[in-house]
């Protein structure tokens, strides 16, 4: 028994390990990515081409001083930021080991529960900065984030009547012959739109509107605390890059082509970032739910049909 505890500890620890180098590399590729499209280098002068840049903005973030505003609340303004990062890392949990040490047979529960506790770290940060700038993003992501989880959801629960359990191993043993992604082209379109929403990126980053906002929720967060809500969004793009390949382009997590998918999942978020403007705020809320939502329940339904008709079909 605690062999067993300690191989599980152990292999979280290695998990977490690479997620977040996984993390650090990520920040190059999108450097290196903006710069090409935008037509210049990115990091290129720090050790052999601008490898060891992540190491050395990690190094300047922690080692910079703390501020923070005076009449925050300075308890939840600090707790925010590594409570994101936790819960982040915790839903890495779900990750389909071949072992079974974590990948649970209730996985995707636990994904939408850790995505929807994300939504309390976002407005907890905007409202403990005091700042009307932070608050608003603050508004702006909650309302985002609670919107585009409702596709999520359903569209997910599609999938959940098709393979008949809320396991990742599932998505691996079914689509063995075919992927879903053939079977639900429209869907794994509107997924990755969703992914893009619920982790803030472009098109739809209005929490972190630069231009009206001035940084957003983040606003009066510095040092170490920037580097961790950083962390955090960085490891969330991940996630759902990881996710996306599991669902749609089912293959075994341990071959190297798996992740070969995986990483131009997480280009594709940054090719997105560099090449589309920022959407009107109420096109965000008419695509969630005059488009996703109507996209979603048919596919549901489609697929209630299908596992009816099968089933009769063998009967």
């Amino acid at each position: 028994m605690m062999s067993e505890i300690m191989t599980s500890l152990v292999s979280a620890l290695l998990l977490i390990v690479g997620v977040l180098i996984g993390v650090a590399f990520l920040t190059l590729l999108e450097r290196k990515v903006l710069g090409y499209i935008q037509i210049r280098k990115g990091p290129n002068k720090v050790g052999f081409a601008g490898v060891p840049q992540p190491f050395a903005d990690v190094i300047k973030l922690m080692a910079k001083e703390s501020t923070y505003p005076l009449l925050s609340n300075y308890f939840l303004y600090y707790f925010s930021p590594i409570f994101s990062l936790f819960l982040v890392l915790l839903v890495w949990m779900v990750y389909p080991f071949l072992t079974m040490m974590f990948s649970f047979n209730l996985g995707l529960l636990f994904f939408l529960c850790c995505t929807s506790m994300g939504v309390y770290t976002v407005m907890i940060a905007g409202w403990s900065s005091n700042s009307n700038y932070a608050l608003l993003g603050g508004l702006r992501a909650v309302a985002q984030t609670i919107s585009y989880e409702v596709s999520l959801a359903l569209i997910l629960l599609s999938f959940v009547f098709l393979i008949d359990g809320y396991c990742l191993m599932n998505f691996i043993k079914y689509q063995g012959y075919t992927w879903f992604l053939f079977l639900s082209f429209p869907l794994m379109l509107a997924w990755f739109a969703s992914c893009l929403a619920e982790t803030n990126r472009t098109p739809f980053d209005f929490a972190e509107g630069e231009s009206e906002l001035v940084s957003g929720f983040n606003v009066e967060y510095s040092s170490g605390g920037f580097a961790l809500i950083f962390m955090a969004e960085y490891a969330s793009i991940l996630f759902m890059s990881m996710l996306f390949c599991v669902i749609f382009m089912g293959s075994d997590v341990f071959s190297f082509f798996f992740f070969l998918k995986l990483t131009f999942l997480s280009f594709m978020f940054i090719w997105v970032r560099g090449t589309l403007p920022r959407f009107r705020y109420d096109k965000l809320m008419y695509l969630a739910w005059s488009s996703f939502l109507p996209l979603s329940l048919n596919f549901l339904f489609f697929f209630l049909g299908l596992k009816v008709i099968l089933f009769s079909l063998l009967i």
